[in-house]
């Protein structure tokens, strides 16, 4: 009997916190962010890793807040640290800008690639930009040229493709095939083989 009220207890729960998130989500939609946050705040507190995002987004922005980047980091690391692709990218974003965070790029690279991994293509293309850059790892066109070939294949961005063409012009024909055959075992892994 314990089991059967606990499962009803956590269905009520899981409908109360996806009701606040899409009521959040209709409200945001029609710029009453007010009722986004407050709507929002309800369903993150209940572990909501989504609404912990767009929370921090809502501060990264100013939207219905004064713009608080520390406050952004908050709400993103608590949607990052349960696996979400968009806190994830976030969080990697606000330390490689050392928005909210004393800039660090070797954190930006390890939020980059935990949502890079989840087929985040902007994360992906992040990621290659700082690989390609040197920040945060070593300069390294090869993986720099995967990551810009696996996010143009995720969105077809004619951005990644040109930044694929131009680290390929610094490189031999062998470390583009090289490349390429990395980023195929990478997507073909379902991202488990990137490294």
């Amino acid at each position: 009997m314990r089991f059967v009220i606990a499962a009803l207890f956590s269905l009520v729960l899981t409908t109360a916190v996806a009701g606040d998130f899409e009521d959040g989500m209709a409200a945001y939609e029609r710029q009453d962010y007010a009722t986004a946050l407050a709507k929002w705040r309800s369903a993150a507190q209940r572990g909501n890793r989504s609404a912990q995002a767009l929370i921090g987004t809502m501060y990264l922005e100013g939207e219905g807040v004064a713009q608080n980047y520390k406050e952004a980091v908050r709400w993103y690391k608590l949607a990052a640290q349960q696996g979400d692709t968009l806190g994830q990218f976030s969080l990697g974003f606000m330390y490689a800008n050392g928005q909210g965070v004393a800039q660090d790029y070797k954190e930006a690279v390890r939020w980059y690639k935990l949502a890079a991994k989840q087929n985040k293509d902007r994360a992906q293309y992040n990621l290659a930009i700082m690989y390609y850059e040197g920040k945060g790892v070593p300069q390294d066109y090869v993986r720099a040229h995967m990551w810009f070939n696996i996010a143009a294949a995720a969105d077809g961005n004619i951005d990644s493709a040109k930044k694929r063409e131009i680290t390929a012009s610094t490189m031999t024909a062998q470390q583009v095939e090289l490349a390429q055959r990395m980023a195929r075992e990478c997507m073909s892994s379902k991202f488990t083989k990137c490294d």
